[in-house]
């Protein structure tokens, strides 16, 4: 709603059909109902640049999966929507991308990376290089991992994987340019804290970096290459010290975080998942992080979370519910400035790791479902990418105010409200309920020092039946595959269009507020538009 504007005329529906309304103000008005938060910003009194560190860099399954036309679709419109820079993925060596074979000497064939790094090229964005798997030809075992079979082992040669790094190293060089490949980040492996994911030892892991490291920097000193890329923030202070004493290169650290109570690889959704009830999960280990970088001989290392979601499951029901939206900008913010990046995991529901899916929602990590269909994570990330450059000062910990060039402005303000019942319940259960939400607060948004004029004010909203594709699911019954008229049906519904929209006068006090009602997780995105 539009709360305290005089509304003269109503002018038509928008796409959620709801009425636009087209009003004027010529100054603030008090609150006509209690309020219980109370969210303001002087637009004199600026913060500074916007840390878009939840922009940096999103997560996709494997590369092969990348050579695919609605996997592409999607990443495009993906990066115009949420303006993502950078995307980082698993498999870029397995064999299904044809790196390397050896019949006596070895070969190299990068056709399929080209294709995909042209693609990523070609719509603006670069990848976060995760260097993995071992390619057969180079591998010392069979272990693999996942439906499409990653090798895990260790190279049976390292001078034969240092080579292999080295040339494609010139070949990226050769094809995109020196300046385009220094703003790359190469990262050796996923996870070899976990034996799904490694089956070596640590200190292997260690001998892998370092060989790799070298390999890079052979080519360019300024390329940049971190690890260890653990899960559940591992390793951090022992890869530092080993890297420092051995004077192995290393440029930043990386590694991941889920906000579930127990385990760590769950790729079937089996296990039982439970959110965890800690109010600093995921926030909590960035800033512990951060720290054991400040605390340690390379205090400088930049920090990149190249995986992190509520859950480290592809079947967990939180990713399709309207409490992800709010979830994921509580998390991000509490972070703070302590990492540079914090690349969620993952922005499509085409993912394979346990094989093809059969259901249309079944908790896949994706921001998009694989029919194209926005779940609220999306629009999560849709509003935080509508802020402007600019934040201004805001002592409500749970919105962020900022403006843009032309004058306007974008508050987003949420409530996130963990009403996950704890351990005894699984999110498999939980979230696939109906879930209504309850009502929470006021809010009463108090600018003040606006331009005098008049702005186009839009609010845009996720919450429970609100850009809710997944209730909207289960209104058809749940089914295992969806039909075209009900595909077009859900995204209809939950569109993202405005909820409302009105023109509003701001006089020469340059004030301006506005009411509204906050239930259990919802988010709220109110846009101020100068009209010329």
């Amino acid at each position: 709603m539009i709360g305290n504007i005089n509304i003269k005329r109503t002018v038509g529906s928008l796409a959620l059909g709801l009425a636009a309304h087209f009003a004027t103000i010529n100054n603030a008005h008090a609150a006509t109902n209690e309020t219980s938060r109370i969210v303001t910003a002087d637009l004199q009194a600026t913060k500074g640049a916007l840390d878009t560190m939840f922009k940096f860099c999103v997560g996709a399954g494997r590369a092969n999966e990348g050579l695919r036309a609605d996997w592409q679709r999607q990443l495009a419109y993906a990066h115009r929507a949420c303006g993502f820079q950078y995307i980082r993925m698993h498999g870029l060596f397995c064999d299904d991308m044809g790196v390397y074979r050896d019949y006596g000497k070895p070969e190299y064939n990068w056709q399929y990376i080209d294709q995909l790094y042209d693609f990523l090229q070609s719509i603006g964005m670069k990848p976060f290089v995760e260097l993995g798997f071992m390619p057969g030809g180079l591998a010392s075992g069979s272990q693999t991992i996942f439906w499409w079979r990653g090798n895990v082992t260790p190279p049976r040669d390292m001078q034969k994987w240092a080579n292999f790094i080295h040339a494609f190293l010139l070949h990226l060089q050769e094809r995109y340019g020196d300046a385009e490949v220094r703003t790359w980040y190469f990262e050796v492996w996923n996870e070899p804290n976990l034996e799904g994911f490694w089956a070596g030892t640590q200190q292997q892991y260690f001998d892998l970096y370092a060989a790799t490291a070298r390999a890079i920097k052979s080519v360019s000193p300024d390329y940049k290459v971190g690890g260890p890329a653990t899960a559940g923030c591992s390793w951090i202070s022992e890869f530092i010290h080993f890297c420092d004493t051995n004077h192995a290169p290393v440029d930043f650290i990386s590694t991941h975080t889920y906000g579930v109570e127990s385990g760590f690889l769950d790729e079937h959704g089996a296990g039982g998942t439970v959110l965890s009830k800690n109010p600093n999960s995921i926030s909590g280990d960035v800033k512990r992080v951060r720290q054991q970088i400040t605390d340690s001989a390379l205090p400088g290392l930049e920090l990149h979370f190249t995986e992190w979601s509520s859950s480290y499951t592809p079947a967990d029901p939180v990713h399709d519910s309207y409490h992800s939206a709010a979830y994921i900008l509580d998390k991000l913010k509490k972070s703070g400035d302590a990492s540079q990046s914090m690349s969620y995991w993952t922005f499509t529901d085409i993912f394979e790791e346990p094989g093809p899916r059969w259901e249309a929602f079944h908790g896949g990590f994706g921001l998009i479902n694989y029919e194209d269909i926005n779940k609220p994570s999306f629009y999560a990330y849709q509003f935080l990418n509508r802020l402007g450059p600019v934040e201004l000062k805001n002592t409500d910990p749970y919105s962020w105010i900022c403006t843009d060039t032309s004058g306007g402005l974008q508050a987003l303000i949420w409530d996130f409200t963990n009403t996950h019942p704890g351990p005894k319940v699984h999110n498999q259960d939980f979230y696939k309920r109906d879930l209504p939400s309850q009502p929470k607060d006021q809010v009463m948004l108090t600018l003040s020092h606006l331009k005098q004029g008049r702005y186009l004010v839009e609010t845009y909203k996720v919450g429970y039946r609100v850009n809710d594709a997944y209730d909207t699911y289960r209104d058809f019954g749940a089914p295992e595959q969806l039909t075209k008229a009900q595909v077009d049906e859900i995204k209809s519904k939950n569109s993202g269009a405005p909820l409302a929209a009105c023109t509003v006068k701001i006089g020469r006090d340059g004030n301006f507020e506005q009411q509204f009602d906050l239930r259990e997780n919802d988010v709220v995105l109110i846009t101020l538009k100068p009209i010329q």
